[in-house]
């Protein structure tokens, strides 16, 4: 090769690498500024996606309980906090303790971000044992969030004859307990007792909420029920107040309540001994750490749950509704959407070993 030739083939490929380092920035910039682009196109639709929409908040139990009560003055606030000022709407889809919701939230409802469910949160234990009937698996769901932690109570109506833990025990009385669908703690709770202190109770089930064992206990239906201690304040005060025969009465806590009402009960960890059972009660008992739970179908676009969970907090801040829950005797304590997967996926590890013994009370034989 001619030395000219040699130059020009040299001097070439300088201006090509010179060349290319200005062509890389270039194509790296566009790439950056398409990503911005795309990244704010997506950002947009979660900040306006409700604008002149309606969100549907479903109830898994039946209207005048504690869950209807909770979602709906949930429901009545949340909506100002969404960006576009959706309006809510709620509806009551009851069946198997609010299984039926639950499983329609997970197969049926679109991932929109427009219905949000609130169910038992003791299906995820139902999961955990097996249960064929749950048609979800609960580490998929978008977990808003939810309003309490809740403290499970028991009591008996005063024409049972009994009316305290140690009565109950001695006498030896079969009761009956007014219950819903299986996994819902007024179906366990007894058959825990039973198990591990000697009662004799018998659960009616098939219930849709706690205002339907209310009226069965005041048709003297059932002797008693076992239900949350903000669901009794908020929802069947009249019964604790009543006088003889039709007064319902406390008879074991899961924990102290603040509540006069609530003085002088028998707590759990009072009336159970045994190291193992109050072990296997706690690990069961989780599910009250999460209370009530506000969820979204699987495939919710993350940036929508976030604007639900976001608004969902700050309505549990807003004085206006802490001022109606305190009207309506609910308690408030906001458990955030990432300490309800906290908890989700902790219900769902429990051992084999503790499956095991608490195999009576899944509906899985």
């Amino acid at each position: 090769m001619s030395k000219s030739r040699m130059r020009f083939v040299i001097v070439g490929r300088l201006v090509s690498k010179r060349k290319f380092p200005s062509r890389f920035f270039a194509f790296v910039a566009m790439s950056l500024g398409l990503n911005l682009l795309l990244a704010n196109y997506q950002l947009a639709p979660a900040e306006d996606f409700y604008k002149d929409k309606t969100i549907r908040f479903i109830v898994g139990q039946a209207a005048g309980g504690g869950y209807d009560t909770y979602t709906r003055t949930i429901a009545r606030y949340m909506g100002k906090y969404i960006p576009g000022g959706p309006t809510t709407i709620v509806d009551n889809m009851t069946g198997a303790g609010s299984l039926v919701a639950a499983n329609y939230l997970y197969n049926n409802a679109k991932p929109d971000g427009l219905t949000i469910a609130n169910w038992n949160s003791a299906l995820v234990f139902n999961q955990a044992m097996g249960d064929v009937n749950v048609k979800f698996d609960a580490r998929r769901f978008g977990w808003v969030g939810a309003p309490s932690k809740s403290i499970p109570v028991c009591l008996i109506m005063g024409f049972a004859g009994p009316k305290t833990m140690d009565e109950i025990i001695k006498s030896g009385k079969a009761l009956r307990m007014g219950g819903t669908g299986p996994g819902s703690h007024s179906i366990d709770m007894p058959l825990m007792l039973n198990k591990m202190l000697g009662t004799k109770f018998t659960v009616v089930s098939g219930y849709l909420g706690t205002a339907q064992i209310k009226i069965a206990m005041q048709r003297r239906e059932v002797d008693g029920q076992c239900t949350n201690w903000d669901s009794v304040m908020a929802t069947q005060k009249d019964l604790l107040d009543a006088k003889g025969d039709e007064r319902m009465i406390p008879f074991l806590l899961h924990s102290r309540v603040n509540d006069p009402e609530g003085k002088n009960i028998t707590v759990v960890n009072e009336a159970i001994k045994d190291e193992a059972n109050i072990h296997a009660y706690r690990v069961y008992m989780a599910q009250m750490e999460y209370s009530r739970p506000l969820t979204v179908a699987p495939g919710t676009p993350k940036e929508r749950l976030a604007v639900l969970r976001r608004a969902f907090k700050a309505t549990l801040d807003d004085s206006d509704f802490l001022a109606q829950a305190n009207r309506l005797k609910l308690d408030i304590n906001h458990v955030s959407g990432e300490e309800s997967e906290k908890w989700v996926s902790e219900v769902l590890s429990i051992s084999p070993k503790m499956k095991e013994d608490l195999k009576y009370l899944s509906p899985v034989k």
